[in-house]
């Protein structure tokens, strides 16, 4: 920028001012060599005459454009320009010898353009230190937000940051700890929050359940006590997912392959109508019980609103995949990207008459986001949506 700047300033005054160039300065040298020449022929004895031209390095363009102009003015001379330690000369042959005159300053070696290339370059080299310092000092806050934006761990806090180094990155990390810190808070009240209000639920649930039970209508105690069923899946769901969010538990190397295996045989004798279409052998670092709970929530989401669910296992050297697929209806493309928000439901009618608190989805997510993987969500090329969940692979010792 500032080089950009200096360039553009440059050219404006070179234009504005049109320094003469090399050619164009012959004109009054001429005029020079003119006023030597008849000064030798009127007044001799005021001239100082040498018998051999001034020394020095020869400017062999300027000469021979001199040379040309004096003898379009009829009065051809072997002029000589020189410069002899950088002071130009001007030599006249006489009568006599050599007049030799120092004259004004020529114009620089090679024009005007040549000259303005090395100031540029001397610009651009003295200049360029000072902006890497300064860009650098400028950066290293970005640098540090970047770096700690990158080691956000799965509870989806920033790690603690070292309060060191120039000003500038000390305050970023007072900046991004303090923000860990209040969204830490933020996080544990909200948690607090959820599973004092599942957990207080869990009273009156029970006290509606037994005074349920005594009234006397077949179809009214029926329809009180799936009232109280759903109630009380909410509220186990969002204790689940309370205990997802804050809980501490040790991951474990285990085979990907036969924990679907089992999950997918316990689902069929719960008359689910689930299938196992391709497997292929593949470990993965986790949880045993919350893993199982997150793919269960995931396959009897595809069962039940996708009418069956086909489960398929990938094994590659780097990560295991496993893909659910179902006969649904799908969801709506604009509608994808809230899946895996508490309570999201597509279509309210079908939830309601399938039930569940809606904290399916979110607790899966939670639960592979925490064991380093990814869930995908898309609807199916024809029908029905496509769950692909990618889990990082591990070699068991």
């Amino acid at each position: 920028m500032i080089v950009a700047a200096v360039s553009i300033s440059t050219a404006a005054l070179v234009y504005l001012f049109k320094p003469p160039n090399e050619r164009q300065a012959i004109g009054a040298l001429a005029d020079q060599v003119e006023l030597l020449d008849r000064a030798a022929r009127v007044a001799p004895s005021l001239v100082s005459v040498r018998q051999e031209p001034g020394g020095g390095q020869v400017e062999a363009n300027l000469t021979a454009w001199l040379r040309q102009a004096v003898a379009e003015r009829g009065m051809p001379r072997d002029v000589v320009v020189s410069r002899n330690d950088h002071l130009p000369l001007l030599s006249v042959p006489v009568d006599r010898g050599w007049i030799v005159t120092e004259i004004a300053d020529l114009p620089p070696e090679g024009g005007i353009l040549n000259r303005l290339l090395k100031w540029l370059a001397f610009v651009t080299f003295g200049v360029l230190p000072v902006a890497l310092f300064f860009a650098n000092r400028m950066v290293k806050p970005l640098v540090v937000i970047e770096r700690a934006i990158a080691n956000v761990g799965p509870d989806g806090l920033l790690p603690e940051l070292p309060i060191e180094g120039p000003a500038e990155v000390r305050l970023a990390a007072k900046a991004l700890n303090s923000l860990s810190s209040r969204l830490k808070v933020a996080m544990d009240s909200r948690m607090r929050v959820v599973a004092a209000a599942g957990h207080d639920l869990r009273t009156p649930i029970t006290r509606m359940r037994l005074r349920a039970e005594f009234v006397e209508d077949d179809d009214d105690r029926t329809m009180w006590l799936k009232d109280i069923d759903e109630l009380d899946r909410i509220a186990d769901s969002a204790i689940q997912l309370v205990r997802e969010e804050a809980g501490k538990t040790t991951p474990e190397s285990l085979g990907l392959d036969l924990l679907i295996a089992e999950t997918v045989e316990e689902l069929r004798a719960l008359s689910y109508d689930v299938n196992l279409t391709r497997t292929a052998a593949g470990c993965v670092l986790a949880d045993r019980t919350s893993l199982k709970r997150g793919f269960r929530n995931l396959i009897i989401n595809a069962a039940t609103h996708g009418k069956r669910a086909r489960v398929a296992i990938e094994s590659a050297p780097s990560e295991v995949s496993v893909i659910i697929e179902d006969d649904g209806p799908g969801i709506p493309s604009d509608m994808l990207g809230r899946v895996f928000e508490p309570f999201f439901s597509a279509n309210r009618a079908r939830t309601k008459h399938f039930g569940g608190a809606g904290l399916g989805l979110t607790i899966a997510h939670e639960i592979v986001q925490r064991a380093g993987g990814t869930i995908k969500i898309e609807n199916g090329r024809l029908r029905g949506l496509m769950q692909t969940v990618r889990l990082p692979a591990h070699r068991s010792s």
